[in-house]
């Protein structure tokens, strides 16, 4: 199997270079070779790589400056997606393509499944459910992978934000009325090996389905929940933070960011844990494993 990995210098991308490798052979591409923004390049690319299965983690993230930044935005998140499943269809491959829990509008009560409609409330979501419709309108093989607030022991994340606050601050003022699920960008890419391996092999016997699943880990926090328990851990653990801050919670509206947020980024994992015989374990649980990397 002949695997191309773009944005492989991103949080998730380099842990997929590592997770993916028993695969088969793993072609990893960075903005050089396969630009998002230059659709042109990224044809050609795919073209001449000849892959089996593209694995699309890369994206434009920024969701704040996406506000001022639409047409970029949707080049990268949402034609390019299109182009990738235009030429993965030629080569009658699979691709891999993630997502985000920002396709969603947050009102609802409890957690978002696969079924729910979307209604994004800001201009990154938008263009991540158009990068998901594009996919599903050019009809190649693909598994769709849905998670939210992605962090990593490397790369700019809330993890490292909150680390670096800790040892700067005597108190840390963050909000607590916005609810999901912390996701270890590892757990993600353990979690599609094991996706790829079996819808690989459905393929190659016939009765593979395209599909959208839910990837993250189990359990809910706030983001203030989230920023108490790494410095909880880092305390823990014995990491030199030079100060122990006090951690305030503020509703949303005390910090005012250019992009709307979702009050509820909680997705369900039932399908994807029962489709692909797997146990996804608590945030809190991946979260001192990460933390024990750093």
């Amino acid at each position: 199997m002949r695997i191309l990995l773009t944005g492989s210098t991103g949080q998730v991308g380099w842990e997929l270079a590592r997770t993916l490798l028993p695969l088969g052979e793993i072609i990893p591409v960075t903005r050089l070779q396969a630009d998002l923004a230059n659709l042109d390049q990224l044809r050609e690319t795919i073209q001449r790589l000849k892959p089996d299965v593209v694995v699309n983690p890369a994206a434009y993230t920024a969701v704040d400056k996406a506000e001022s930044d639409q047409d970029l935005a949707f080049l990268v998140n949402a034609k390019a997606p299109g182009v990738i499943a235009e030429e993965v269809k030629k080569l009658g491959g699979l691709l891999v393509h993630y997502s985000t829990d920002y396709v969603f509008d947050g009102s609802k009560s409890i957690a978002y499944d696969e079924n729910d409609s979307t209604n994004p409330i800001n201009v990154y979501g938008q263009s991540k459910l158009a990068g998901e419709q594009a996919i599903e309108q050019v009809g190649c093989d693909h598994v769709i992978l849905r998670t939210s607030w992605v962090y990593a022991a490397r790369g700019q994340n809330f993890l490292r934000t909150i680390l670096r606050l800790a040892n700067e601050r005597e108190e840390l003022r963050i909000v607590a009325d916005q609810i999901g699920t912390p996701t270890w960008a590892r757990l993600i890419a353990e979690v599609s090996a094991q996706v790829l391996q079996q819808a690989w092999r459905e393929k190659q016997q016939h009765n593979f389905n395209s599909n959208i699943y839910n990837l993250t880990s189990t359990d809910q926090t706030s983001w203030h929940g989230f920023a108490e328990a790494i410095v909880e851990i880092a305390h823990q653990q014995g990491m030199l933070l030079q100060k122990n801050p006090k951690i305030l919670p503020i509703a949303a509206t005390e910090y005012p960011v250019p992009a709307k947020r979702p009050f509820n980024s909680r997705l369900t994992v039932a399908k994807i844990e029962r489709t692909f015989n797997l146990v996804l374990p608590s945030w809190r649980a991946a979260l001192q494993l990460c933390m024990q990397e750093l």
